[in-house]
């Protein structure tokens, strides 16, 4: 059973950044699109950023030129750079894996880090 794990939530003023990572494991890395999402309360889980195994990214409008995601295919690490953080980014972060089997997509989830924005 893959298994991810997040840290490096926390309580960031506005303006400021944090690193979200994401250790993965009982995985194929390298078959997998890596992925952050995340929700707020009431809200419905959004795409944050996701990255290929060959290191294409593709990020929600809201986070471009902010957040950067990166992987370490080598040691099953994907990461999270959030800089100039808005009280809009508060959520509950989710790092995902997917790949796919005959039947299609399979998404693995970790169990969330929180990360609180004070205006």
């Amino acid at each position: 059973q893959v298994q991810l794990v997040e840290s490096g939530g926390g309580l960031v003023q506005a303006g400021g950044s944090l690193r979200l990572s994401c250790a993965a494991s009982r995985i194929i890395f390298s078959r997998n699109i890596m992925g952050w999402y995340r929700q707020a309360p009431g809200e419905q889980r959004e795409l944050v950023a996701t990255i290929t195994p060959g290191g294409t990214t593709n990020y929600a409008d809201s986070v471009k030129g902010r957040f950067t995601i990166s992987r370490d295919n080598a040691n099953n690490m994907v990461y999270l750079q959030m800089n100039s953080l808005k009280p809009e980014d508060a959520a509950v972060y989710y790092c995902n894996a997917r790949t796919w089997s005959a039947t299609g997509a399979l998404d693995a989830w970790g169990q969330g880090t929180l990360v609180t924005v004070s205006s």
